[in-house]
């Protein structure tokens, strides 16, 4: 299946989400995952439409940053996990960084003197592996980052633990929400190729889609 298949099926699957909830195409940014995928796959993706784009790590994006200059209306958004010593980096190669979870990481975002798209990544369940902010932590943080001269606040974001049945996964969808709703944040990221269309009826903006778009990744 190539590429515009696929984008079909995908769209196909958010307009059916879209008629469930009553929502409208407009209200969904729909973020391609092209982590572990190379330059080219960003150009073929451009050029199908994409502008939206989401990596997982500060170095592997930087190898690609300067074959993507020609892509004027690119915005690359930085979903994965970010170590403070990278912010300054961070800062240079992304528009959004969705990953924030500490004041440290804010003032060190902050202290780079650019304007940056930040949303909050809030963990949800008790998985050690997973990354993000306590919900008991969200007041202080907000605040923080509101406090950022350079750093404009404008949603959550959040990965719950895996699991194919996107039932499963549709708690923590309603949770983001509800937290996003009690803290006026207009944006929320959530849902992947596997669960879009529970993310979509629980009220996500934008939802990063990967394998459902471009196949599976090398695991090298």
């Amino acid at each position: 299946m190539n590429l515009p298949e696929r984008i079909d099926q995908v769209e196909h699957r958010i307009q059916t989400a879209l008629l469930r909830s009553g929502r409208t195409r407009d209200e969904i940014t729909l973020v391609a995952v092209t982590k572990k995928f190379s330059a080219a796959v960003i150009c073929a993706a451009y050029s199908c439409g994409f502008r939206v784009f989401g990596e997982n790590y500060v170095q592997e994006f930087a190898e690609k940053r300067p074959v993507l200059s020609g892509l004027a209306e690119a915005q690359f958004h930085l979903i994965g996990h970010l170590q403070s010593n990278k912010a300054r980096q961070a800062t240079e190669l992304f528009h959004t960084v969705e990953t924030v979870d500490s004041e440290k990481l804010a003032r060190r975002l902050n202290e780079a003197g650019k304007p940056l798209e930040v949303m909050i990544e809030v963990k949800l369940s008790l998985e050690g592996t997973k990354a993000g902010a306590a919900p008991e932590e969200l007041p202080g943080l907000i605040g923080a980052i509101r406090a950022c001269p350079y750093l404009q606040l404008t949603g959550l974001m959040t990965m719950p633990p895996w699991n194919p049945d996107p039932e499963k996964t549709r708690p923590f969808f309603r949770r983001l929400s509800e937290f996003a709703r009690l803290h006026k944040l207009p944006k929320l990221s959530m849902g992947m190729s596997h669960d879009l269309e529970a993310a979509i009826e629980e009220g996500a903006t934008h939802i990063r889609v990967g394998t459902a778009l471009f196949g599976p990744r090398n695991k090298a």
